[in-house]
């Protein structure tokens, strides 16, 4: 009896170290694999929250026709928000007030945005006082922007006339603004501005259509 009772103890102890072994090697390597999600995959990931490493790269990627866009369309839209302001107290038709209203809300926001991005991207931001006559952009008069003595006309009338003549040349305005955007929609790579582009298509195609009905065409 007293013969194997020696071997089986060396037996359990030799057992015992080779298990204590295997589990020292697991541990490493579970802390290996650890250190190598960490410090290869998980060390990008770590330094930006999920889902934004690429973000800042793909909001700020945009071209020479971004630029133009956001540079042409901010004089545009700032003359039609003057246009609008007009309508206020010298406009006679509710329905062409309230389009005139519609107008200016929608284009103040977007004059801000379009300040931003060309901030954002380190270029010029005319002022809001800048002349707007008959505004020359990238070497050609922008399109459906009005002339200083148009908008002096415009100031003085009232009554229907004020109606007719805001509506004609909001039209002619709205029809320059959507050959902008769709520039900008085939021309562009900055995501925001192709669908805020979209956008104006839709919206001033709509409203070109009001404004026609309106006029009695």
């Amino acid at each position: 009896m007293t013969s194997y009772r020696f071997p089986a103890r060396r037996r359990a102890a030799a057992a015992a170290a080779v298990v204590g072994a295997v589990l020292a090697l697991a541990a490493c390597g579970g802390q290996d694999a650890s250190t190598k999600t960490h410090s290869g995959h998980g060390a990008g990931a770590s330094a930006t929250p999920t889902g934004t490493a690429s973000a800042p790269e793909s909001s700020s990627a945009h071209n020479a026709a971004d630029v133009s866009f956001a540079q042409g369309m901010i004089p545009h839209h700032r003359q039609a928000v003057e246009m609008s302001a007009l309508a206020t107290s010298r406009a006679s038709s509710a329905q062409v007030k309230t389009l005139a209203s519609e107008i200016e809300k929608a284009q103040a926001p977007e004059i801000r945005t379009l300040s931003g991005w060309l901030t954002a991207w380190g270029e010029d931001v005319a002022a809001p006082d800048a002349p707007a006559d008959g505004a020359e952009h990238s070497g050609h008069s922008m399109a459906g922007m009005m002339a200083d003595d148009e908008m002096a006309e415009l100031a003085k009338a009232s009554g229907k006339a004020f109606d007719t003549a805001f509506l004609k040349m909001m039209v002619e305005h709205h029809e320059g603004a959507v050959e902008m955007a769709r520039a900008e929609q085939s021309r562009g790579t900055h995501q925001g501005a192709k669908e805020m582009a979209g956008a104006i298509v839709t919206s001033q195609s709509a409203e070109i259509t009001r404004m026609n009905t309106l006029l009695g065409q």
